[in-house]
């Protein structure tokens, strides 16, 4: 939509499924892969720890997580956001990882180098463990609470900032190019992706020594 792909952002290499165990064996790992396959409805990757199939029913923006910290301020909450290591992985429309290029040259972002990268079909997350429900209330997920700037998942390892919700339809929430101008309830890719791309660009010069600029209103 916005004009051919550019070589700014990294596809997500082609994977090959790791060796299927049986879920009665996989413990812990098979009762996560059943709560994103029979609440969610999301395709799964066996192992250890299991993996989320991106491209399908939604695809990933993976910003550095300062920059990430500083655009979960500016964004209204919504769609669902998770943490892995140093970077944040916010949940957007499936297909969005196509627009990107296109997108960021239209926001003249192209031509800068910006540690954000797309991951679409054929790419694969590591599978957050799910909210923990409250004992009083059966199956009911607790809200995960955001860690502190600074703080990452525990030994690396993925958890949800927000955390989809079982029984809404997840994919209302994300980030779409058709949001733009619709006034409805999802949010804008292009507000994402700008106020992302601003952040990314502001650490990467404050990591130089460089005077990072104002954050730039959404659009050109």
């Amino acid at each position: 939509m916005f004009g051919a792909p550019h070589p700014v952002l990294a596809s997500a290499s082609r994977f090959l499924p790791l060796p299927r165990r049986p879920l009665d064996a996989a413990g812990a790992s098979g009762q996560v892969r059943r709560w994103y396959e029979n609440e969610l409805g999301w395709p799964t990757v066996p192992g250890d720890p299991p993996r989320l199939v991106v491209g399908v029913r939604y695809d990933v923006l993976d910003v550095p997580a300062e920059a990430g910290y500083a655009a979960l301020r500016r964004l209204a909450p919504g769609s669902p956001v998770a943490l892995h290591g140093d970077r944040m992985l916010f949940l957007v429309a499936a297909g969005s990882a196509e627009e990107l290029p296109g997108l960021l040259e239209w926001l003249d972002w192209g031509s800068l180098p910006l540690d954000l990268v797309a991951i679409g079909a054929g790419g694969l997350m590591e599978a957050p463990s799910p909210p923990v429900p409250r004992e009083e209330e059966g199956d009911a997920p607790l809200r995960v609470a955001s860690p502190p700037p600074g703080r990452f998942g525990s030994q690396g390892a993925a958890v949800w900032l927000r955390p989809p919700e079982p029984g809404c339809e997840v994919e209302a929430s994300l980030p779409t190019l058709s949001a733009l101008g619709s006034g409805g309830g999802a949010p804008g890719l292009v507000r994402l992706v700008d106020t992302v791309a601003t952040l990314c660009h502001r650490v990467r010069l404050r990591r130089t020594g460089a005077q990072p600029p104002a954050v730039r209103t959404q659009g050109r």
